[in-house]
């Protein structure tokens, strides 16, 4: 037992003697819990995780004997926690509206029952080690829970409690410890166990990540491609559609297990999330969303240093789902607010600032957290995966300042967002000029095994389309269209059919909020095939103005909202009369060539 020394905002200087690096401490007569970030002698520097104000020296401290660590088992799914893994209804139950400090509500619910089913293979004086499945829990219709043998115990497996319901506090298995230091200890199971956050949960090896990440949505899916198992960040300015592109994600995406953190952003946007999430169904069950999904919030006016672990413990949930053997993607909204978090701390601790301010571990503090996504073989011997997809809010959309620049130096996927095509109604308002995926070769395997092996070169044939228009558009801004010939005016209007026809995508149109990759690829090949036929025309000496004015144009700009993904067949045969749509034309002007020529 020990004093509070010294306060200085969220740090507060302590004396005590036996406390440890990490470990967690409970101060004053209220209880504020935070953890020791450093040792001087006798003292002890702690960050609290909720307001110091009225703390006064000399009210008593503790030593609370573990580091910051979440409670793992039933229970996790379907619920909203704080940044400290506290679930909120429970403690608005306690303390209403609004949360008081130094509530101590246990992360995981005490009295609720579970239907616990033990593995047949798991008897008595078999051997059991960490990450084995000693059982499943039906937690949700959507997703069983498997009971893990803590990842660092192993030994050997003295009983299993039968089939039947038990709470998370009871004893459902014995373990008799092998080691040096805990030789024939007898350790307890139940149905959870807890892990500091600060620690990745260990795995036997990594896996190489070969499946997309699916999301429906064509300029992600088509365009810069992630895979299960990957990085990516998502940067914009205010008003770009970040929350509703990551809404998206969440919604379509097919991970299996989807964990939100909103870290520091804006309480009337975190609270349209927490509202929206869990009316949502399950498109791929038609169970409600939250039975596969839990949502982690830390508003801007939440304590500071919460939102600093708020990340932390997303990440340690997503792991273990992970080691289950389920594919999981965590979105952090935003990594900004967490890194202004680690300035606010440096600041305080008086270290010395380097960019605008933040601290100098900055890049290795992000790439260490995004270090933890990966596709791995699990300690069980199953396979799962995390894919960690962050939001940036760069001030001003400048996306050379220090928290942007350095997750583009660590993530593979980029999905950069525009605040000029947001302005224009163009949503998602991804830039496919400053975007960018390093998992394109992995994905093009994937899509030539399963939908077709024309994609990577569709793909690159419309990026270029749309980088040459790009180029063509400040001709025109400068001189007119007048002054562009007619293959140009020709490329300026099939980009423009791309970007309408194909990377437009409406998130409240039933049809078009979701793509499948069929339905996908069907849409890019038909507007490149539009392209193509047109721009033969052109180069036979027909005006490209005759070929803009074709109802053709119009109707290819409509077939993604009116054809379902299921609706394939329907849309290859359109395809197939596009040759025909031309021809026509081409039988005029090859015939106008000949006399020309004489």
């Amino acid at each position: 037992m020990g004093k509070i020394l010294e306060i200085n905002g969220p740090l507060v200087k302590l004396q005590l003697a036996d406390a440890v690096l990490g470990e967690q401490v409970r101060v004053g007569k209220i209880g504020l819990v935070g953890e020791v970030i450093g040792r001087d002698g006798d003292t002890a520097l702690a960050q609290l995780y909720e307001d110091t104000a009225g703390l006064r020296p000399g009210e008593v401290a503790e030593g609370l004997g573990w580091p910051l660590s979440v409670e793992l088992g039933p229970g996790l799914l379907n619920a909203i926690f704080d940044g400290v893994q506290r679930p909120l209804n429970a403690v608005w139950e306690q303390s209403g509206d609004r949360i008081a400090r130094g509530v101590a509500v246990p992360s995981l619910p005490r009295d609720q029952r579970w239907h616990f089913v033990p593995d047949p293979q798991r008897r008595a004086t078999t051997a059991v080690a960490g990450g084995d499945v000693l059982g499943t829990v039906q937690e949700t219709e959507s997703i069983q829970h498997r009971i893990l043998v803590p990842p660092l115990l192993h030994g050997e497996l003295m009983e299993l409690a039968p089939e039947g319901d038990y709470t998370i506090e009871e004893v459902i298995g014995r373990v008799k410890l092998r080691g040096d230091v805990n030789e024939g200890r007898i350790e307890k199971l139940h149905l959870f166990h807890r892990w500091p956050v600060r620690t990745p949960r260990p795995f036997r090896r990594r896996d190489h990540a070969v499946k997309p990440l699916l999301t429906g949505q064509r300029i992600l899916d088509t365009f810069y491609p992630l895979l299960k198992g990957g990085k990516a960040a998502i940067p914009g300015p205010f008003g770009a559609g970040k929350t509703m592109l990551q809404q998206q994600i969440a919604r379509w995406c097919n991970a299996e297990i989807v964990i939100y953190v909103g870290c520091g952003e804006r309480g009337n946007e975190l609270t349209d999330v927490l509202e929206f999430m869990p009316e949502l169904k399950d498109p791929h069950t038609g169970r409600p969303l939250m039975e596969r999904t839990l949502l982690v919030a830390n508003t801007s006016n939440m304590p500071v240093v919460a939102r600093e672990a708020s990340i932390y413990v997303g990440v340690t949930l997503a792991e273990y789902f992970r080691d289950q053997g389920y594919d999981v993607v965590m979105v952090a909204d935003s990594t900004s607010r967490w890194a202004e978090a680690l300035r606010e701390v440096a600041g305080r601790l008086g270290q010395m600032p380097v960019e605008e301010g933040y601290p100098a571990y900055l890049g290795s503090r992000l790439a260490a957290f995004y270090e933890r996504a990966g596709r791995v073989e699990t300690l069980s011997g199953d396979h799962g995966s995390v894919t960690l997809i962050g939001a940036v809010s760069p001030p001003g959309g400048d996306f050379s300042e220090p928290v942007t620049s350095h997750t583009k130096e660590i993530i593979q996927t980029f999905w950069g967002l525009s605040k000029e095509l947001a302005d224009a109604r163009h949503y998602p308002a991804v830039d496919w000029l400053e975007s960018f995926s390093g998992y394109v070769p992995s994905a093009a395997k994937w899509w030539a095994e399963n939908v077709d092996a024309g994609w990577e070169a569709a793909r690159g044939e419309a990026l270029d389309l749309l980088a040459a228009s790009e180029e063509l558009q400040r001709i025109v801004n400068l001189v007119g269209v007048e002054a562009l010939s007619s293959e140009q005016r020709w490329t300026l209007e099939a980009a423009g059919l791309i970007k309408e026809g194909l990377l437009q995508q409406s998130a409240t149109d039933e049809i078009d909020s979701f793509s499948s990759p069929e339905k996908q690829f069907a849409l890019l090949s038909a507007l490149l095939e539009i392209y193509r036929q047109g721009m033969k025309l052109v180069k036979l000496g027909a005006p490209a103005r005759r070929l803009i004015q074709m109802p053709l144009l119009a109707q290819a700009r409509r077939w993604k909202s009116q054809h379902k993904s299921e609706e394939i067949a329907v849309l290859k045969e359109k395809i197939a009369r596009i040759p025909a749509e031309f021809e026509q034309i081409a039988q005029d002007y090859e015939q106008a060539a000949p006399a020309a020529r004489e």
